[in-house]
């Protein structure tokens, strides 16, 4: 290691150059900020990214789930699988791209009925941006929306309509 004259604030460096290294990826790539200082390197993986982005979104009320519909099966499946809940692609309906110093992300959501689409997106949008840019310090360039599904308050109920126990007669011969 070896030693320099920065200037310093209370043990931290005044001032970080970013690397020039890192290369840019998604969320299953090793793309990653990469902040080198005298002291050491510091580095973010994109699924960290993936992760926090996805925390954010579900926050705002009115967001019911993340994620299209074969992507919130496939998780649901997943969660149940011990050690299967965990990693960067079980985050269902987020997608990022993570360069040196920004990141892009795009985000599946269903709403739940009644919330304004508008509202709810630019809640979301805002939620997400200060919640990785605070946490990573990466300038997050967009942030892209696709609403799949609207869940109704109904939709709680069993998965399928019970089934009589007499067949209804044909509507058609």
């Amino acid at each position: 290691m070896s030693s320099t004259t920065g200037s310093t604030t209370g043990g931290v460096p005044a001032a970080a150059t970013p690397s020039t290294s890192a290369a840019a990826g998604t969320a299953g790539s090793p793309g990653r900020l990469a902040e080198e200082t005298a002291q050491g390197r510091t580095t973010i993986a994109a699924s960290v990214v993936q992760k926090i982005a996805g925390i954010a979104a579900r926050e705002i009320s009115g967001v019911h789930s993340m994620g299209g519909g074969l992507s919130r099966t496939f998780g649901a499946l997943r969660e149940r699988i011990p050690g299967g809940g965990t990693g960067a692609s079980n985050i269902a309906g987020v997608q990022v791209e993570v360069g040196e110093k920004q990141a892009a992300i795009d985000l599946d959501i269903v709403v739940e009925y009644g919330a304004s689409i508008v509202d709810l997106a630019r809640a979301v949008r805002r939620n997400v941006i200060t919640a990785v840019e605070r946490m990573t310090g990466l300038e997050v360039i967009e942030v892209n929306i696709a609403v799949n599904d609207i869940h109704l308050p109904d939709e709680d109920g069993p998965e399928a309509p019970p089934v009589p126990a007499t067949p209804a007669p044909s509507r058609v011969e």
